[in-house]
């Protein structure tokens, strides 16, 4: 038998040409990268965000992400519930299953009124009086459903597919299926708030695939990325010191085969270098327009507003720049997240507030731009809140029947799929789980879901597991 640690070590395929016959296989290749159009071509197919060919024409190119964290009350938002409204202080006439914290109180009405918008004449709460008005660009879909009701293994599920930690995230399947039409700046981004949600960064993560893939996250703030500010030399010597390093790191590499870790580290090396850069040309807002920086409320007197707005101004400045996957997670509003299990008022229209205008602002921006046919923008949290009341004025956890809308990218504007009961407790109609919302995003974006795969564990893996369905009925 065999001792593992003494086994040799495969050749790569350059290890064999640098090996093979005196190494004339080597200058053979060293020919051929000369070559303008040969060599050319090989380095854009190394890089890991080089663009690739979808497997179907895409309709989208781009995704933005508005990860409500905590999980906004759907009867509350964009889903309501006149029962809850002749019912309230009201035993539940239904039978209710166990909820997270199994505090069950009575119904509760909607504190906010529901008003008609747009030519769609689709019903939005006064919590969001700017994205009312974008109403027939949004398809709201009612019938989420998800397989869990704790915020962490929810938030796996939401953004990984799976309800445990270590698989790679949406952003990242997306990145390694389709590459990235920047190569100055990561394909997966996450413009970070001031919340990471409950699971932490392995909601971003990379998982099995290579480490490249994994998202970046960027602080909220002048310097977003650590080491931003390059050291006190000249562009020409920083390059010679990174190509030293690439060089060492790539010695290492011929003696002991391919592996993720170096080729990562090789890799980040020059895009770091590139970021130097393409970071505070991006963070630079001085082309932007006064109206424009009024438009997303960079001048609102409520500072979580103002922080979001920036995000969803930067968000846009991405995806015009060719970023694959952009996700921003929430600001601090001075309560919870969207997670108000008592003061549901007082919360949920903090939050409202902070994102209210910004979402709003990115829908309009981008559509004027020509941007919004190309870009899905997603909205929606880990799950949603139950009809009747944790403790008298909060809501618990409902991952039975909850809200997410999606606009843009090849997607239907002004029309709501899906439906829950009377109380807005269960989805009853159309039910969509998150394998479907991913295989769907997938679909825009040229991926069949299905055919996304990498061998891992003895099987091969994707994003959707073994389920999910295109939902055609929402796609344009």
């Amino acid at each position: 038998m065999q001792c593992g640690n003494h086994l040799s070590v495969p050749l790569s395929r350059r290890e064999l040409l640098m090996r093979c016959t005196a190494g004339f296989g080597a200058l053979a290749l060293t020919a051929l990268l000369s070559d303008r159009a040969y060599g050319a071509h090989l380095r854009q197919a190394e890089s890991p965000f080089a663009a690739k060919v979808p497997h179907h024409p895409p309709r989208a190119k781009n995704v933005i992400f508005l990860y409500m964290d905590g999980g906004p009350s759907q009867v509350d938002t964009f889903d309501p519930k006149p029962r809850l409204e002749k019912e309230h202080g009201q035993p539940i006439k239904m039978k209710v299953p166990r909820t997270q914290f199994n505090n069950v109180g009575n119904v509760l009405k909607s504190p906010w009124k529901f008003r008609q918008y747009g030519e769609s004449g689709i019903p939005v709460s006064d919590l969001f009086p700017h994205v009312a008005r974008c109403v027939d660009e949004l398809c709201i879909i009612r019938s989420m459903v998800s397989e869990f009701s704790e915020h962490t293994n929810a938030n796996y599920f939401l953004h990984t597919g799976f309800g445990q930690q270590g698989r790679p995230s949406m952003g990242s399947w997306i990145t390694y299926g389709l590459g990235s039409d920047c190569q100055d700046l990561p394909g997966f981004i996450v413009l970070n708030g001031g919340l990471i949600p409950p699971g932490g960064l392995d909601n971003f993560t990379s998982g099995f695939l290579p480490a490249t893939f994994q998202g970046s996250v960027f602080k909220y703030g002048p310097q977003p990325v650590a080491n931003l500010v390059p050291p006190e030399s000249s562009e020409a010597l920083q390059r010679k010191k990174l190509t030293l390093l690439s060089n060492l790191d790539r010695t290492v590499l011929g003696r002991i085969s391919d592996t993720d870790a170096i080729e990562s580290a090789i890799r980040n090396y020059e895009l770091a270098f590139r970021m130097q850069s393409a970071v505070p040309s991006l963070l630079d807002m001085r082309g932007e327009t006064a109206a424009t920086k009024k438009l997303y409320g960079l001048d609102s007197d409520y500072a979580p507003t103002r922080t979001y707005g920036t995000l969803c101004l930067l968000a846009r400045r991405l995806v015009e720049r060719g970023v694959r996957f952009v996700e921003l997670t929430c600001p601090h509003v001075g309560a919870d997240r969207w997670d108000q299990h008592s003061r549901l008022r007082e919360g949920h229209a903090n939050n409202a507030r902070a994102v209210d205008q910004p979402i709003a602002a990115l829908l309009t921006d981008l559509k004027a731009r020509g941007l919004l046919d190309e870009t899905i923008v997603l909205w929606g949290g880990e799950f949603g809140r139950t009809p009747m009341a944790q403790g008298t004025d909060g809501r618990d956890h409902n991952p039975f029947g909850f809200t997410m809308w999606l606009a843009g990218g090849g997607v239907k504007g002004g029309m709501i799929y899906g439906a829950t009961d009377e109380y807005g407790y269960f989805a009853v109609e159309n039910k969509v789980e998150i394998h479907d919302l991913h295989a769907t995003i997938l679909h825009l974006l040229g991926i069949d879901h299905t055919r996304l795969t990498v061998r891992f564990g003895g099987r091969d893996m994707r994003l959707t597991d073994v389920k999910g369905r295109v939902i055609h009925e929402i796609i344009s």
